[in-house]
């Protein structure tokens, strides 16, 4: 039996077909599609950050479908029961939302239609769903849109081929990929969640974030249309056209102002080889500008110099980078890697290819070939000079130099030369109470292949010297003065000594040496002070302070503590991954 119900029929027509389907038996349309095993949403992680699937724990009360308009009704029972076949401008109202389509199967004792051709569900003044299919539950709220589904939510679209939208919690879901747009980023995802009320989206699978300035890949991502803010929740990199690289697991990104938190040790990737890491990193990026707490690294690859510390600032323009809390600098550009430890380390690009890392209070530094210990330090890529300022001591095999300003010069990643200028003195330890001395106002040393080969000293120019026998047993004390001096070395040795002009000496015998003899004006011999490895750079052993002794001082001056401090570097985690301290 088929009957047909129009809108210009009486009235009495439609009593009577709503009473033929009032007596017919209520059946289960078989029409009625099941959710496929691909539409289930993988289990969301919930995180610290993370947008939570807020649900209506509460009971919700069951409203009624109403049908608000159709063109035509008809009815089916043979192989429809209790359907009806709705065709032509249709209208549904469930809540505040009105639901449209060109033709639906309403299911009027289920609660639920399915409807086809230019769906279309308006929820209040601002969202939007369109589609071409839609499967309607008004028991549970959930509309389940299939085919050019596009979901509008004032300046925020969303489009897929299939999405599952639950108006009781007002979110919809996708899962066979989808794509999210605002007025800045675009979006896409395997899988997503979007939540009209509070603009909060989470994506999962193959997250692609694409920005006019950048691309921003990852695996979990959550993002707010409103403030235009992702939150990082898995392994994710944003790519800047090539010249900024950011990589994260966890923090958050602004991608308007292009500022962030970057956390769980983050790395930023400059062109260059310049690169930026640590376990917290505040990152602006318009401005250029960083700062990093704990563990962090400043690496310039480039020019093979990297600092350490707990606590950093970087500026891009003029790549200024400062590093304190147990800071350290690495210079690898030869075989032997300098490690030099100070309360504060700035470093800055001179020009484009070479940099300068100016190191300041309690400086400590250690290479294998020497080893020295300032308040100030500088060391330049270019030439790869290095000063030593204020009080001063460089070591190198059994020899101390020290004066007012040491400059050390390297070639191919050896020092070649060393210039103290300003109270120079150098002692050369024979035993512990025998040290060869020269001193004057300044001194050259030249350095080949790693051995001391010849001493220039010049102004005031005085010497303290224990000559061998071909044997190696001393001679005795050889004590000079004059204005210039020449010590010429072979194999760490003292061959020949050059004086001029009008030089004077004394030659004692080993058991006639003077007490007065034995040492030069303010020597003072400070090997307690010497970095002993590259993890003791960090062990504060206070500053020397040098003292005058008169050619009369019968003792050596050790040097005496005027500064001593708690050792706050002595548990620090960055001397424990270099190895320890001395034991």
């Amino acid at each position: 039996m088929r009957l047909l119900f129009q809108r210009h029929k009486c009235g009495l027509a439609l009593l009577f077909l709503l009473g033929v389907v009032a007596n017919s038996p209520a059946q289960k349309s078989i029409l009625s599609p099941k959710v496929s095993l691909t539409e289930r949403f993988p289990k969301q992680t919930v995180q610290q950050n993370e947008v939570r699937v807020q649900k209506d724990t509460t009971k919700s009360q069951k409203t009624m479908v109403y049908l608000e308009n159709s063109e035509t009704l008809s009815f089916d029972q043979e192989r429809l029961p209790g359907v009806q076949l709705l065709k032509g401008d249709v209208c549904f109202r469930h809540d505040n939302a009105f639901l449209y389509c060109d033709s639906a199967y309403f299911y009027e004792e289920q609660n639920s239609f399915n409807a086809y051709g230019h769906v279309k569900i308006v929820q209040g003044d601002t969202l939007f769903v369109y589609g071409d299919v839609l499967y309607y539950d008004g028991n549970t709220k959930m509309a389940r849109l299939r085919h050019n589904v596009k979901m509008e939510n004032r300046r925020v679209t969303l489009t897929t081929d299939s999405l599952n939208y639950d108006r009781l919690n007002n979110v919809g879901y996708y899962f066979q990929g989808g794509k999210l747009q605002d007025e800045l980023n675009v979006l896409t995802s395997v899988y997503g969640y979007y939540y009209p009320n509070t603009n909060d989206a989470v994506f999962n699978d193959a997250v692609v974030l694409t920005n006019p300035k950048f691309v921003l890949n990852s695996d979990t991502l959550n993002y707010n249309t409103k403030t235009e803010i992702a939150s990082i929740l898995g392994p994710t990199t944003i790519v800047y056209k090539e010249e900024t690289t950011i990589y994260s697991e966890k923090g958050w990104y602004n991608t308007r102002t292009e500022e962030s938190q970057l956390l769980n040790f983050s790395h930023i990737y400059h062109v260059g080889g310049k690169h930026l890491t640590g376990k917290i990193i505040f990152y602006d990026k318009k401005n250029g500008r960083g700062e990093a707490f704990s563990h962090i690294v400043v690496e310039d690859s480039a020019r093979q110099i990297t600092l350490l510390g707990n606590y950093s600032r970087y500026i891009e323009e003029g790549e200024l980078a400062l590093a304190t809390d147990s800071a350290l600098m690495m210079e690898y550009s030869g075989k032997d890697t300098l490690f030099m430890h100070a309360d504060t380390l700035y470093s800055y690009a001179v020009d484009s290819v070479n940099k300068e890392v100016q190191a300041f209070h309690n400086v400590r530094m250690y290479r294998d070939d020497f080893q020295g210990v300032c308040d100030s330090a500088i060391y330049f890529t270019k030439d790869s000079v290095l000063d030593l300022l204020q009080l001063p001591i460089l070591w190198s095999d059994n020899r101390q130099l020290t004066g007012d300003t040491i400059r050390a010069y390297s070639k191919n990643g050896q020092i070649d030369k060393v210039v103290v200028i300003n109270s120079a003195f150098v002692a050369e330890c024979e035993d512990s109470i025998k040290f060869n001395q020269l001193s004057g106002k300044e001194l050259v040393a030249y350095i080949r292949e790693g051995e001391l080969r010849q001493v220039d000293v010049k102004g005031n120019a005085q010497s303290v010297f224990y000559p061998k026998e071909e044997s190696g047993a001393m001679i005795g004390l050889n004590q000079t003065e004059s204005s210039y001096l020449s010590a010429y070395f072979e194999e760490g040795k003292l061959k020949r000594l050059v004086l001029k002009p009008k030089p004077s000496g004394t030659m004692f015998p080993l058991d006639q040496i003077p007490p007065e003899s034995l040492y030069l004006r303010n020597f003072s011999w400070q090997i307690e002070y010497r970095p002993q490895n590259k993890a003791d750079v960090f062990t504060n052993k206070g500053r020397a302070r040098f003292e005058t002794t008169t050619a009369k001082g019968s003792k050596a001056i050790k040097g005496e503590v005027i500064e001593k401090t708690k050792n706050r570097d002595n548990n620090s985690s960055l001397k424990k991954e270099l190895g320890g301290g001395r034991q």
